[in-house]
């Protein structure tokens, strides 16, 4: 009769394996020691543990050198993964907890230049409704999920903009937009500070995907008697975030 391995010692055991494909994932190119360095391992141990990962060609190993490296089972898993993804369904939950958070209604976009297009929208009923709408279009150069993502467009991109003026505080010269959209970078999030309309900011950062491109834009959108200046300072840091766990989620491998 085969002797039944205890459950506990399964889980221990697929923990140190999925130990070890992590550290190579972050460092390929390691040796066996490395590897047992890395993971706090004995060489006997690592070397059990990647037999059945290299099977399942999550791992392979350079016959030459000996190296690890991840194997293209890992690529199968990651387009599986990444087949399954929707966008809305990926931030849904992040959105609702900025929203609970900061008591705002909080708006996720995507870009269709030279607009971008509001994909979905977590509102308080406690507050003014917002007028937006989802399938509704934006300005890129005038709210703030819109600068959030111009910020890492190319300079063509902008160059193409026609920068119509919504309010009297809307930028309409592209030499400043594009000290703004550096001041962004810097910074990691947006502010449209009554830009589009006349008694509303917003706050918003980009969503990065697997290609760490930007995919998407969150944002805090509220009156002016709510969300202040100073304000503006505290909800920045929130609302990038926010957008760099839903990036996270979406693969992006720098955020």
């Amino acid at each position: 009769m085969l002797a039944l391995v205890p459950e506990r010692n399964q889980s221990a055991s697929l923990r140190r394996a999925l130990a070890v494909l992590d550290h190579v994932r972050e460092r390929p190119g390691l040796s066996l020691t490395q590897l047992a360095e890395a993971a706090g391992l004995p060489k006997s141990t690592v070397l059990r543990l990647t037999v059945p990962l290299i099977e399942a060609r999550l791992l392979e190993r350079d016959r030459r050198t000996g190296a690890y490296r991840l194997g293209h089972g890992t690529l199968r898993l990651g387009q599986a993964y990444l087949a399954t993804l929707d966008l809305r369904a990926v931030a849904a939950e992040e959105s609702h907890r900025l929203m609970s958070e900061v008591r705002e209604t909080v708006h996720l976009v995507v870009y269709d230049p030279p607009h971008v297009v509001y994909i979905d929208k977590v509102e308080n009923d406690a507050n003014v409704r917002m007028a937006s709408r989802i399938g509704s279009r934006g300005a890129a150069h005038c709210t703030a999920v819109g600068k959030a993502i111009l910020a890492w467009q190319p300079e063509d991109a902008l160059a193409e903009l026609t920068l119509e003026p919504r309010t009297k505080h809307t930028i309409i010269d592209h030499d400043r937009l594009r000290a703004e959209l550096a001041h962004i970078r810097r910074r990691g999030y947006a502010v449209d500070d009554r830009e589009n309309e006349p008694e509303v900011r917003c706050v918003a950062a980009p969503i990065f995907n697997h290609n760490d491109a930007v995919a998407a834009a969150i944002s805090v959108s509220g009156l002016t008697s709510r969300i202040t200046a100073a304000r503006v300072r505290e909800l920045g840091p929130l609302v990038a975030g926010t957008a760099a766990r839903i990036s996270r989620k979406l693969g992006s491998p720098n955020r």
